[in-house]
């Protein structure tokens, strides 16, 4: 027991199954609430109007009101987490400080920081699983290792699953402490950002939104996987930036799931609620690889595709230009990279599609694409991009091989067979007939005068010929498969 706690919160921005604040509310007489801006992270983003700090602000007044309610309120600072949290705690007077576990290079150093600095003034700091439902040691293959591949991992996890795992953290009432040395959550503005069109592209920050979502969603998870890959229908669940910034909570997720009919034989039915599990699954696994292997932020996960000699030069960055604006030519490709670029979101079926095109249609550094979706991505997370991005150029643990290479027009017919997601972002493909719709190019002269689409003039001819550009991917790769055979 420690007569007062301060509990840091990061990207767990909620007050209910939340392990510090639960392990906190059991171990202490008083509990205290902040949150650090973290300038470390916010001064290196180019936009003032960054959709991600809008949903931290908006998410942190409803988190600041419903603390205020129990007793107690939220402290807010602006500043570098290493000088922030120790003197707070020392301001307070606390004897620890708790915080969920975050499993990024740069958190595990900012972490390791302010533990130290805690400890000159004699004050502990302990953390918690939170963000992931297993991690650590264990989820580990029978030699005590972790896993790479993710299908024994997924079984290994399954079977280490136990009710308790996904049970929420309840912590007693009545132990919130406030301050005068609140001040509450400041505006956008005081800390350097402008409000966006958040609330316009139907994004709602907060835990009331992401609880009204999950909802939403579980009156659809039986359709979740014949529905999931076609980005024209609401197939998925949407909680991806919720489960990004923990306005909701992996237990309770799992439960939901669970309670679904995850865990049945696929005969007894919930084979929707099963395969969302798996993607619960992956994320964790995902998780996992960062925090055991964090080379893979600067490298291939698979040395030897370091090698690969990537297209460079000025056709390469006319190449990655067309690319992020949505101008390579390939509809679906095209529609999603508008998508991204207009809204913040991507679907997963089209994340795929969007970084095979990159890597392996135009010969283009898996990393320049990780590095714009982490850029325009609302619920960019480093583990889940990085293992994408991995994924789709073969380098990365359980990737797709290198030989196997998405075709962006028979992606196109088989997951948006009318065409109805491409001409929602291209609206200039409108009048473009069905059976032109994925091809545009292969219209007659006549064909396009009819439809007011002309190749070049309303729409980008296609950048590279697939079959082409397949062919020099395999040669590119040859590099990988001589150093595999030596």
């Amino acid at each position: 027991m420690f007569d007062s706690i301060l509990v840091w919160f990061r990207r767990d921005l909620r007050d209910f199954d939340h392990a510090a604040l639960g392990e906190a509310q059991r171990r202490g007489r008083r509990v205290y609430c902040a949150f650090v801006f973290d300038r470390e992270i916010l001064d290196g983003l180019t936009q003032r109007g960054d959709r991600r700090v809008e949903f931290i602000r908006e998410s942190l007044v409803e988190l600041d009101g419903a603390l205020r309610r129990r007793g107690g309120g939220l402290l807010v600072r602006h500043g570098w987490p290493v000088d922030e949290i120790p003197a707070l705690a020392r301001e307070l007077a606390v004897a620890a400080v708790f915080a969920n576990r975050d499993y990024e290079p740069q958190a595990k150093r900012r972490d390791s920081a302010v533990s130290a600095a805690l400890a000159v003034d004699g004050i502990s700091f302990e953390s918690f699983k939170d963000q992931a439902l297993l991690d650590g040691d264990e989820v580990l293959t029978q030699a005590g290792r972790p896993f790479t591949v993710f299908t024994p991992y997924r079984n290994a996890w399954l079977k280490r699953l136990g009710e308790d795992d996904w049970q929420p953290y309840q912590g007693r009432s009545g132990t919130l402490a406030t301050t005068s040395a609140g001040g509450g959550v400041p505006p956008l503005a005081a800390i350097g950002f402008a409000a966006t069109d958040l609330r316009a592209l139907g994004i709602v920050p907060g835990m009331a939104a992401g609880q009204q979502l999950l909802d939403d969603f579980l009156g659809r998870i039986s359709r979740y996987r014949q529905q999931r890959d076609f980005p024209a229908v609401k197939g998925v669940s949407y909680l991806s930036v919720h489960l990004r910034f923990g306005t909701v909570s992996i237990r309770d997720l799992v439960a939901r799931a669970v309670a679904a009919g995850a865990l049945r034989a696929p005969q007894e039915g919930g084979e929707g609620a099963a395969t969302w599990l798996a993607e619960l699954i992956w994320r964790d696994f995902y998780f996992m690889i960062l925090d055991r292997f964090p080379r893979v932020v600067e490298g291939a996960f698979k040395p030897a595709y370091d090698a690969i000699s990537w297209q460079q030069g000025g056709a390469a960055d006319a190449a990655f230009a067309a690319w992020c604006a949505g101008g390579t030519g390939y509809p679906l490709v095209d529609a999603a990279m508008r998508q991204l670029n207009g809204t913040g979101y991507m679907h997963n079926r089209l994340r795929m599609l969007a970084a095979s095109f990159l890597c392996k249609d135009l010969g283009i550094d898996w990393r320049r694409g990780e590095a714009y979706f982490a850029r325009q991505l609302n619920d960019f997370d480093l583990s889940a991009n990085n293992g994408g991005w991995q994924w789709a150029a073969s380098s990365g643990c359980d990737a797709q091989p290198y030989f196997r290479i998405f075709n962006p027009l028979t992606q196109s017919e088989r997951f948006d067979p009318g065409g109805k997601f491409i001409r929602r972002y291209l609206p200039e493909l409108a009048a473009v007939p069905d059976r032109f719709i994925h091809a545009p190019w292969q219209m007659s002269a006549a064909e396009q005068l009819a439809c007011g689409v002309v190749i070049g003039r309303d729409t980008p001819a296609p950048w590279v010929d697939h079959q082409q550009a397949r062919r020099q991917t395999l040669q590119r790769y040859a590099v990988v498969r001589n150093l595999a055979a030596r």
